[in-house]
């Protein structure tokens, strides 16, 4: 059984140089909001990876979406892109500039793996292990908080009813 509700981000994006870094600050931020920021420089670290790699081989477009999903003590973060090809991990000798992506993101991360969606692409996903909501702050402010987060669409304020 679920007792908490689970906490979902999405940004789709082309992924270019300048825009890797602006979904890093997104990752980043987002965390915060979700007061995960012991998981921010892992997080950042492998979709900056996954970026990368769509950048550098995703054909036949730069096209991917990133998404984050925290479900109880598990962050799961994915990139989706159009490529259908599957990445592999490669032995990178100690010179190489390159080919260490995927190794990097299996030692950051708890589990990492690929999902084949045919000919419409493919998805690369890592998980973080998520502190506790004992730990990480206060289960309303970790899962039950009713103030959007820091890119969702501005909401009406609420009324406030004075007790006697």
């Amino acid at each position: 059984m679920i007792t908490q509700p689970a906490r979902h981000c999405a940004v789709e994006l082309q992924a270019l140089p300048a825009r890797i870094g602006q979904v890093r600050r997104i990752v980043s931020a987002q965390l915060r909001y979700w007061h995960l920021d012991p998981l921010i420089d892992q997080a950042a670290l492998g979709v900056t990876e996954l970026l990368t790699n769509v950048h550098r081989h995703a054909e036949p477009d730069k096209l991917c979406t990133v998404e984050m999903d925290l479900l109880l003590d598990r962050l799961t973060v994915s990139v989706r892109d159009h490529d259908p090809r599957i990445p592999t991990v490669h032995n990178a000798d100690q010179f190489a500039t390159c080919g260490r992506g995927l190794s990097l993101i299996a030692a950051v991360s708890e589990s990492w793996g690929v999902r084949p969606q045919g000919a419409e692409g493919k998805t690369v996903w890592f998980t973080l292990p998520a502190p506790s909501p004992a730990t990480a702050g206060s289960a309303g402010a970790l899962y039950g908080a009713t103030t959007p987060g820091p890119f969702a669409e501005p909401q009406p304020a609420a009324r406030s009813a004075l007790v006697s």
